[in-house]
């Protein structure tokens, strides 16, 4: 007779009867809060940039001559303005716990990401920053798993 391997168990708990695979989640899920947190005040931020960008155009100068992705002041402006808008609006249904808004999340964050870098002439200090946050709100939602029963977890 051939016996089957069991199905893998999950980790014991520890002393307080939790287990170790609940403090990774709950990690995560706080970190998944946090990344809509960061979403939304990065497309706030992302709005503001772009109304300067837009309103003003002579505000921003580029620091390193002729540039490859060369725009002018105005279109980096109506970047950022669309890109801060759809930022602020999926952050919002992130924080309302949509788990399939975590999906347009990595998407609007990398988008925001390739926008950064390529307005690195224009405020590099800013755009390295905001890349970094990008990177971590990618991280974090890509990473969170709901496990059934957990707050956040609608299908």
């Amino acid at each position: 007779m051939s016996q089957a391997n069991p199905a893998p168990q999950p980790p014991p708990p520890d002393r307080s009867g939790r287990r170790h695979d609940d403090d990774r989640n709950s990690w995560a899920a706080a970190g998944t809060v946090f990344a809509g947190i960061l979403l939304l005040v990065g497309g706030v931020l992302a709005i503001l940039e772009g109304v300067v960008g837009i309103g003003h155009d002579a505000v921003y100068i580029v620091t390193r001559g002729d540039y490859v992705y060369k725009f002018s002041v105005r279109a980096w402006g109506w970047i950022h303005l669309i890109l801060g808008i759809v930022a602020v609006f999926v952050a919002l249904l992130i924080l309302r716990g949509a788990t399939w808004a975590k999906y347009l999340g990595i998407g609007i964050a990398a988008l925001n990401m390739i926008a950064n870098f390529m307005f690195l002439p224009y405020q590099p200090v800013w755009a390295i920053i905001m890349i970094a946050v990008d990177i971590f709100v990618i991280w974090s939602l890509a990473t969170y798993r709901p496990a059934p029963g957990w707050p956040g977890e609608h299908r």
